[in-house]
């Protein structure tokens, strides 16, 4: 990627500001740094508070308004941390990301998977740039998929953070070729690592599924990657520990020799996924839109859609 000047500066300042940051120690980083990030994300800004209580709200009906508001402020703090993580990506040490991210069952997967390409299925769950740190226990190439942001800087900062360890970030649209290439004669084998909670585009939704009490569309490139090239798929179910770490479980979902309906498996990622959350609601990304789109709506979108289109063919 070839950057402006303009771009270069904004990159660099951005780098060696978190760089510099990163060097203070790590109670300064989570009490100091991350105790301010929480103050202004919700005392202050009160960033997408509206969002995260009407999330809350549809997602935990059962639950009393005051057990809502305690996930809600613990859910700040969370997110204060996730900042924290990103800025220490740029200085972190191996060993000391290897302590925080831990995988129990590490070797009996890589042993299960020994010359075989596969997929781990994240979500925004606890803090998951820490789990760049995969590559560290494994022979394979890792691949993690991600969606280019509009900012340079930015986009170039979470390029250059994650591949600190030999994750080889990869742009969403880019992947179909990169597993592609993995599975030619003489290919090393791969782990892809796709975040797979987000809300397509309204262009890609085919099928609703019913997570978290409401109707939901999902992501279908985990399943689709993983039957063409029947690459098992291990969900990575993770847990909080104490002083700003945490537990991976590795969790198979699917073999890649199964026969499955369609959207089965990723009603298996759906299922594991909203256990996860119930169990430590705190820890998923309540802030983010995930609700935008409903039934009736895209129903209206391709309803619009197929009108115009049909304009536009009287008019020829």
């Amino acid at each position: 990627m070839k950057l402006t000047f303009w771009q270069k500066i904004q990159f660099y300042f951005l780098w060696w500001t978190c760089r510099l940051i990163g060097l203070l120690p790590e109670r300064v980083l989570y009490e100091g740094l991350g105790g301010l990030v929480h103050v202004v994300l919700y005392r202050i800004v009160r960033y997408r508070l509206k969002v995260v209580r009407e999330n809350l709200a549809h997602s935990f009906p059962e639950k009393r308004e005051v057990e809502r508001r305690e996930i809600e402020r613990k859910f700040y703090w969370q997110l204060a941390e996730v900042f924290v993580d990103t800025v220490y990506l740029a200085t972190i040490s191996k060993k000391r990301i290897c302590e925080r991210m831990v995988y129990p069952n590490t070797a009996e997967v890589e042993a299960a998977m020994q010359g075989q390409s596969w997929i781990s299925a994240m979500s925004h769950f606890g803090s998951w740039e820490l789990t760049i740190n995969y590559v560290c226990h494994t022979d394979h190439n890792v691949l993690a998929v991600y969606r280019p942001l509009h900012s340079v800087a930015f986009d170039l900062y979470y390029h250059r953070a994650r591949a600190r360890f030999g994750t080889q970030p990869v742009p969403m649209n880019d992947i179909l070729r990169e597993v592609v290439h993995a599975h030619r004669p003489g290919g090393r084998p791969v782990i892809v690592a796709m975040i797979a909670d987000q809300t397509p585009p309204i262009l890609d939704i085919r099928h609703w599924f019913r997570f978290l009490n409401q109707d939901t569309p999902f992501f279908s490139g985990l399943e689709k990657i993983s039957t063409r090239f029947k690459m098992p798929i291990y969900f990575m179910y993770i847990r909080k520990r104490p002083n700003h770490s945490y537990e991976a479980d590795l969790q198979l979902i699917y073999d890649g020799k199964e026969e499955l309906a369609e959207y089965e498996l990723t009603q298996r990622y759906i299922d594991k996924l909203e256990a996860m959350i119930r169990e430590t609601p705190e820890l998923w990304m309540w802030s983010h839109r995930r609700w935008k789109h409903s039934p009736e709506s895209v129903a209206r979108y391709h309803e619009e859609k197929r009108k115009a289109k049909n304009n536009e063919v009287r008019k020829h």
